[in-house]
């Protein structure tokens, strides 16, 4: 079989697997978080979410709700080397993000079943 013959097979196998797959995946809401950080905050965001009395007294302060909060979560990278991964029952991660040109540190306890945010610290 020549070089050319074998291309052709092949680029045509190819189209049709992508077809195939941009027809399977198309409507559904695939993600591809795979990274450390994306499953980090994608582990949080879906658990049921409680809030200190420091944070809710730095809310107030800044005029801050639960939707503003989620959305700090949605754009913040984990920083691991300040977070503590190695305990067992809850860690806590040490959450950056940026609201209106102003560095925000979120501390958030991930346990089993929820999260709780323990301190919001806006720079």
């Amino acid at each position: 079989m020549k070089l050319i013959h074998r291309i052709g097979y092949y680029l045509g196998g190819f189209s049709i697997g992508l077809i195939l797959l941009a027809f399977f995946l198309g409507g559904k809401k695939t993600s591809c978080a795979y990274g450390p950080n994306a499953r980090t905050i994608k582990n949080i965001t879906i658990k049921k979410r409680f809030y200190s009395e420091e944070t809710k007294v730095t809310m107030d302060n800044y005029d801050l709700d639960s939707l503003s909060i989620s959305e700090l979560i949605q754009t913040s990278s984990v920083n691991f080397s300040k977070s503590d991964t190695k305990s067992d029952s809850c860690k806590t991660y040490l959450l950056e993000s940026e609201l209106n040109d102003k560095d925000v540190e979120l501390w958030v306890r991930n346990c089993d079943s929820s999260a709780t945010i323990q301190s919001i610290l806006l720079k």
